[in-house]
């Protein structure tokens, strides 16, 4: 019988930080998204009117921010905004019964989401870069932090996709106001996470097509 003793066995191999950040985005993509959808439109399928059913699916995002705070026992900055951008609405709806404040309240996320990318620029690091760094390996960390310092067709680039990525949560915050107060109540949920989808995807594209143009996938491989 071939028994492994502690310093033979093999050890279990530890995630890598761009696992980690891709299981805490799907987390936050389930939490933010998909949950407040799906309670929404199962409260109007049992019958809640739209007021009750837009506050019972309000109240998901707060699941996000305590999965932040349990993970890392801290609450950050974004956290914070949504708790008080979720109790200003609430506040709004008791008091006035317009389900459709209510609604519009993500485009005081996605305002705010899209002036911090852009208002970090005048930063050391930009928001996107930091994420970039923070969802690749040690040596392309290393990597963006060389190209970042000293060549001036990435800061270039990496300036572009944070006004790219911030005009599309802006563009976003303005059309889920127009949304939010014209369109039919059941269509609004759905209509405003198609919105910035397709928003973000074609920034994304256009990003890319610059990354290909001024040949970024090149400077970006290790030297």
């Amino acid at each position: 019988m071939n028994i492994q003793t502690p310093e033979t066995q093999p050890s279990t191999p530890e995630q890598s930080p761009r696992t980690t950040s891709w299981s805490a985005s799907l987390t936050a993509i389930v939490l933010d998204v998909i949950l407040p959808l799906a309670i929404y439109y199962l409260a109007r399928a049992i019958g809640a009117d739209p007021w009750l059913a837009v506050v019972v699916a309000a109240l998901s995002p707060a699941a996000s921010v305590a999965n932040t705070w349990i993970r890392s026992r801290r609450l950050d900055p974004t956290g914070v905004f949504v708790i008080a951008a979720l109790i200003l609405s609430l506040v709004v709806a008791l008091f006035t019964g317009d389900e459709r404040a209510l609604m519009a309240r993500e485009s005081w996320i996605t305002a705010a989401i899209g002036l911090w990318i852009i208002g970090s620029l005048a930063t050391s690091r930009p928001f996107l870069l930091d994420v970039a760094r923070k969802t690749s390996p040690p040596r392309m960390t290393a990597r963006y932090d060389e190209l970042w310092e000293g060549h001036t067709v990435f800061r270039r680039w990496m300036t572009l996709a944070s006004v790219v990525w911030g005009l599309a949560f802006l563009i976003d915050a303005a059309v889920r106001v127009v949304l939010a107060y014209t369109a039919p109540l059941d269509l609004v949920p759905i209509a405003g996470v198609l919105v910035l989808i397709g928003l973000l995807v074609v920034g994304h594209g256009f990003v890319m097509l610059q990354a290909y143009r001024w040949k970024i996938l090149k400077l970006l491989k290790p030297e």
